[in-house]
């Protein structure tokens, strides 16, 4: 079965799944169905939403999502394995990768401290990343919320899912735990206006529009931080399957959720850009930088090491070796040209630097 996304969402999977289950247990005995039934539909909440949401709450949407994205740049350059294309085909594919519990629990422990959130901190390390490869100060990234902040909608199955365009100013000697804070009064106010459709937000703002690029950001951060609910049914085992749909709606998506203790990444990428070994050198670049925050919070965001040791060998140590060879020490560069010359007499020992020229 496949839903278009403009009738359902992540929220309204789970509970069809679950109402799946309880339907197949049920229907397997011979028993009627056990789901009660719903005061409200999704097209009640809709039509509530459209009354609701006009006049002065409107307008208070409006204003703040106006001001808050008056000047944005329309595109965050990223530095690409090629050129962006005219128009974006949306090809794409994932990499998955996980940190360890201990460090796992060291963003745990981070948090608790700074009084954050996981997806603050995880999000505050996604846009230093940004920074870094850009050196642009002014980094807006999306992230879609489930916009079911009243309990009547929980259990509806529709599209309720709204996006938020997170801006956020990294100029200055900011330390890591600045930025932290930076993310986080972004984040409520965001979460303060979360009802204005993010559709209307484009159409109150007319940004320049390309097919090149998605128009505000081209970077998305999700966090997945509700546990999975094991489907059991009478007399079947089942399993969950990751489908690779082969495409990526935005340049980079980052996405966060918790397994087993750990925490565990997937990018999704834009493969018209961007190639697997450079997703996989992101992926350590955002450990190294989330390692080092986490090792020094106060360290201005330009002083956190970004490199692998393995990197720093290669770049710092071997790239860098500017020792002499021996054969040049205590001889003039003529009595080797000399020494040449005897050993090899009929060789070219100067040539033009002209197509066609004959050795001299």
């Amino acid at each position: 079965m496949a839903m278009h996304h403009i009738i359902t969402d992540g929220w309204s999977i789970g509970i069809l799944i679950m109402e799946i289950a309880a339907l197949y247990e049920a229907f397997s005995r011979g028993l009627p169905s056990p789901l009660p039934e719903l005061p409200l539909q999704y097209v009640d909440f809709a039509r509530w939403q459209r009354l609701w949401l006009s006049g002065p709450v409107l307008e208070d949407q409006l204003s703040y999502w106006r001001q808050r994205l008056l000047g944005l740049a329309p595109l965050l350059e990223l530095p690409t394995d090629r050129p962006r294309p005219a128009v974006q085909s949306y090809a794409g594919t994932y990499q998955v990768f996980d940190l360890s519990p201990e460090l796992t629990q060291r963003v745990k422990a981070f948090c608790l401290e700074a009084e954050v959130s996981p997806f603050i901190m995880l999000l505050s390390v996604f846009k230093l990343l940004l920074h870094r490869y850009t050196s642009r100060t002014d980094i807006c990234v999306g992230t879609p919320i489930a916009n079911r902040n009243r309990a009547e909608v929980e259990p509806l199955i529709g599209f309720f899912v709204n996006t938020l365009a997170l801006r956020t100013d990294l100029s200055g000697e900011t330390g890591f735990r600045e930025l932290v804070g930076r993310v986080k009064e972004t984040a409520l106010e965001a979460y303060a206006h979360q009802d204005l459709p993010f559709e209307m937000v484009i159409d109150a703002l007319q940004p320049e529009r390309s097919l090149s690029h998605s128009p505000l950001f081209q970077t998305m951060f999700v966090l997945q931080n509700v546990p999975a609910q094991p489907l059991e049914l009478p007399g079947l085992r089942l399993r969950a399957t990751d489908v690779d749909t082969r495409t990526s709606l935005f340049d980079l998506t980052l996405v966060m959720s918790e397994v087993d203790e750990s925490l565990r990444g997937s990018i999704e990428y834009t493969t018209d850009l961007f190639d697997a070994a450079t997703i996989d050198r992101m992926i350590v670049h955002y450990r190294s930088l989330l390692e080092s925050a986490l090792s020094d919070a106060d360290l201005p965001i330009a002083d956190l090491p970004l490199l692998s040791e393995a990197e720093k060998q290669l770049v710092v140590r071997e790239w860098n070796d500017t020792e002499q060879n021996s054969f040049l020490r205590g001889q003039c560069l003529h009595e080797l040209v000399e020494a040449r010359a005897h050993r090899l007499p009929e060789a070219v020992a100067v040539a033009r630097p002209l197509l066609g020229a004959r050795p001299v």
